[in-house]
Order: structure tokens, then C-alpha cells, then sequence
């Protein structure tokens, strides 16, 4: 699959939490030609299914959210917009920062930044309170309020592009990245016979409170879940105990949220086919969908499997094309047979 060509294209769609609406469709239409039904629930997710034809067969969930964080105005100020955060918004990333204000047709602004020629000693060492920023999109005020009511929501401008020769970088990577991980599983797959029903959940709202995730489970009532997302990737200030080096091994994850024989049988498949791994104790919540996943109903028996990903929740996201394969093809060894497994761990 090229990678590269998808995530252009979903990185580029806006889709922050609770207005997913344009890279849900997107994703909705890469996902049809490998499933046997594609829709797109009440909560705005996608879902995808595959069925294997055997009656009574386990449904097995692999979920990867399609929000990404942003902003939302709450309202004009002398031509300037105040805004809210959608989700894990990082204030020390706004200032000076090209946005999209998601009106018909967007609208382009910028966060607004003090030069430092106008700014103290003590301005410049610290970051400036979220609720004291606003943006400019360089409109009379009495246009401001004509075209940008309150309640629009707003984006980081951008999209995915290469970065060296292995690493793509953008906006939006979490959780997209793992969907494209998906899709490759999917196209792996294709022909080949299953004995599990195969459910792939494009899920909405993870980055506020995973209520894409948490409906449609209850809707599917699935046997055993996979949340796919992404984890901390190493960057040179970063805890090399906290995270992952990118390129060496999607991450398996082991604690309370993982289903210990789910967690064993990808460490399982992963050295039956020489995929390189790397593992990541969650001693607590996985901080993924898995979390709310495991409870859906009476319980799912759930797995979460990660990729590395540098500069989370910031415009400049970046992933290992090699991670992204090899999750691929650790999901499809882990989803062939799988049905015979399950009726061991019942």
C-alpha cells in the first residue's frame, strides 16, 4: 500500500473531534472495495465489515480514531477570535501558528504572537494562557462576526509530507497513521478465508471522550477488540524510558488493559514472522480507546498495539513508514486462524 498517498490525503481533510464529517467520507471510500459493507454510524464513525461466512463466529473490532485536535471560537473580539481547545491542545504550540477556520469555504487565520522586541524578560520564558490567545484572519471586525459565528471549529493548516527518507510528518498523523495501518491490514487479507467476522471502526471524538468508540462497540457487541493508535516516539529531550525509537517495531501493549492471550499471541506472531517489536508496560489506562473498549457491554477482551510517533498533538507529527508495514502485517498474522483462539479463551 503507499502510504504516503493516503495520508496525504486523509491529513490533509479537516476532521476535528466532533466534526469528522469530510475525512470519515474519504475514509469510508478507501475502506469499501475491501469489505463487504462500509457505513457511517449515528456518531459520525465509519464502520467496515467483513464478514467470514461461519455462523455463530466471533467479531473481532479493529479500531483507529480519525479525530484530531483543534480549536472551537467561542467568540469575536475587535476582529480577533477567542477560542477553546478541542482535545490535548498544547498552548505553547499556538503562537504564530497558521490555522484553517472551517467555515464554507475556510477561512485562513493566524494565531496572533507577540515579537519579542515588544515582549519582557518574563513574557519570553513563559508560555502565554491558552484563553488569553486569539486568532487573526485579517477581516473587518463586522465581517468576523458575519462569517465566523461562534461554535466553528478550527484546524492547523497542513497535511503529510516526507520527511527524510523514512519518516512522514504532519498534522493529524495521530490517529491516521494507524487507520492507513488498517487499511493495509484489510488489503492483506483480501481472498483469503477467515473465521472471525472482521469489523474495522474509523472512530470519531477519541481525543475528547471516545464516544465514537464507546457506541459503536455497544452497538456490535464485539467478542475481542484491537485498539490501534499511536504512542511517544524518542526525540532528544524525551525519557528514553517513556519512549519508543521510530523504525524499530510497532508497540505491543501489556498491563491491565491488554487481554494477556491477545498481547502473548501478537508477541507470538511477531516472532513466527520476524517482525521486529518493541513492549510497552500500561499499568493503568492504555490513554487509548482501548480503554473504554474493554468495558463496552459485559467486556471485551482487548489488545492495544502502537506506533511510535514524535511531536504528538502538534502540527508537525511524524511516524516510520517501516513501523506502519510491519503493524500491518503483524495484524494480519494475528487475525488468520485467530477464530480457533478465541474458543480457548471463552
Amino acid at each position: 500500500m503507499d502510504y504516503k498517498a493516503i495520508l496525504e490525503q486523509l491529513c490533509a481533510l479537516p476532521g476535528p473531534s466532533g466534526f469528522e464529517g469530510p475525512v470519515v467520507r474519504a475514509a469510508a471510500e478507501l475502506l469499501r472495495p475491501w469489505m463487504d459493507q462500509v457505513y457511517i454510524d449515528r456518531m459520525g464513525s465509519v464502520v467496515g465489515l467483513r464478514r467470514c461466512g461461519r455462523v455463530g463466529a466471533a467479531k473481532l473490532l479493529l479500531d483507529a480514531h480519525l479525530d484530531e485536535i483543534g480549536l472551537i471560537v467561542t467568540g469575536q473580539e475587535e476582529g480577533f477570535l477567542r477560542f477553546a481547545p478541542l482535545g490535548g491542545v498544547d498552548a505553547r504550540m499556538l503562537p504564530d501558528r497558521e490555522v484553517s477556520i472551517l467555515t464554507t469555504p475556510p477561512i485562513p487565520g493566524v494565531v496572533a504572537c507577540l515579537p519579542p522586541h515588544i515582549q519582557t524578560a518574563e513574557e519570553m520564558d513563559c508560555a502565554q494562557p491558552l484563553q488569553e490567545l486569539r486568532i487573526d484572519v485579517g477581516l473587518p471586525e463586522e465581517e468576523v462576526r458575519r462569517r465566523i459565528p461562534v461554535g466553528t471549529p478550527v484546524v492547523y493548516r497542513g497535511g503529510c509530507a516526507p520527511l527524510g527518507g523514512a519518516l512522514l510528518c504532519g498534522k493529524a498523523l495521530d490517529d491516521r497513521s494507524c487507520f492507513a495501518v488498517l487499511l493495509d491490514t484489510v488489503q492483506r487479507l483480501a481472498g483469503e478465508e477467515l473465521d472471525v467476522d472482521l469489523y474495522v471502526l474509523g472512530s470519531t471524538q477519541e481525543e475528547t471522550h471516545s464516544t465514537g468508540a464507546v457506541t459503536t462497540a455497544y452497538r456490535i457487541a464485539p467478542d475481542l477488540c484491537v485498539a490501534v493508535d499511536v504512542t511517544h516516539g524518542d526525540s532528544p529531550d524525551a525519557s528514553k524510558d517513556e519512549t519508543f525509537p521510530l523504525g524499530e517495531g510497532p508497540v505491543v501493549g501489556l498491563g491491565p488493559n491488554c487481554t494477556r492471550w491477545m498481547s502473548r499471541r501478537l508477541e507470538r506472531v511477531a516472532g513466527e514472522e520476524e517482525i521486529p517489536i518493541q513492549r510497552e508496560v500500561m499499568s493503568g489506562s492504555s490513554g487509548t480507546n482501548g480503554w473504554p473498549l474493554q468495558i463496552s457491554r459485559e467486556g471485551v477482551a482487548t489488545a492495544v498495539l502502537s506506533l511510535p510517533l514524535r511531536y504528538m498533538h502538534t502540527p508537525v507529527e511524524a511516524v516510520h513508514l517501516e513501523d506502519m508495514k510491519n503493524a500491518a502485517q503483524l495484524l494480519s498474522g494475528f487475525v488468520r486462524g485467530l477464530g480457533k483462539e478465541v474458543g480457548g479463551h471463552a
